[in-house]
């Protein structure tokens, strides 16, 4: 399959990446990537994405895995692109669906009524079993959600990072790989500088992240970073300026 991407695989645990757009509205959408993590009959799927992709995304799913295995479906934050097909995943699958508490009491506007299959994550995030293994929800909040999280999963040590890390028309996109970081660094630059809230988040998500040993960054949005550009992005986002820093620039006020 042309949009799909084996990140991860040692035989029982595997890692996907699938880069499905809404044909229909391609000219005006973002391209997005969807996860599947699978571990022997088990499976956690990771920011689904909008109803234009839903189909799409769930027949490639179940050229993997029958979708009533899924155990677990992440959504890294509320917006249409991460979390739009919520209610076909709920009736598609028996799920648990994890966000952060923040957005269960707005479930019902995306058409999801029944609450007890909701999982809400606490601020300071969680750790679940995997297997033999983890999942560790990271806190990512205001960067750019107020309610937002990464996804750490300790076998394959890729770190699904949701918005933070997202390019806007690279052309190493193509390649889904980061090659040369300074090449790939001004596409992030623009979204950066204007979605994440301040400074002081930026730097707190990278403290949280090297308790951790990532291998990969795994954004919902553009390219991956792996290895040496793993830690060159890190170097990098610890320093980005964000809307705080920006305030007086954006509401056209002196300093």
């Amino acid at each position: 399959m042309k949009n799909e991407t084996l990140l991860y695989d040692d035989g029982s645990h595997k890692c996907i990446m699938f880069s499905l757009e809404d044909e229909e509205h391609q000219d005006y959408s973002l391209s997005v990537n969807q996860f599947l993590i699978i571990q022997h009959e088990s499976a956690v799927l990771i920011d689904p994405g909008s109803e234009g992709i839903f189909s799409e995304l769930y027949d490639a799913v179940s050229a993997h895995i029958n979708p009533q295995k899924i155990k677990y479906i992440f959504f890294s934050h509320q917006d249409p692109d991460v979390a739009g097909a919520i209610n076909h995943w709920s009736v598609a699958t028996s799920a648990k669906l994890v966000i952060s508490q923040l957005w269960v009491r707005f479930m019902g506007h995306f058409g999801l009524m029944d609450m007890d299959r909701i999982i809400g994550l606490e601020d300071h995030g969680a750790r679940i079993k995997f297997g033999n293994d983890f999942l560790q929800f990271i806190p990512a909040h205001f960067l750019h959600s107020p309610g937002n999280f990464s996804l750490y999963d300790s076998r394959s040590k890729i770190l699904f990072s949701g918005d933070i890390g997202a390019a806007i028309a690279s052309p190493q996109n193509l390649n889904k790989r980061v090659d040369d970081f300074e090449e790939h660094r001004p596409f992030l630059e623009g979204f950066h500088s204007r979605y994440m809230a301040s400074n002081r988040f930026c730097r707190a998500w990278v403290e949280c992240v090297r308790a951790y040993d990532v291998s990969t960054i795994a954004p919902q949005h553009g390219s991956l970073f792996q290895g040496e550009n793993a830690t060159r992005f890190l170097e990098w986002f610890e320093a980005v300026q964000g809307g705080e820093e920006r305030c007086h620039e954006l509401y056209g006020l002196k300093k």
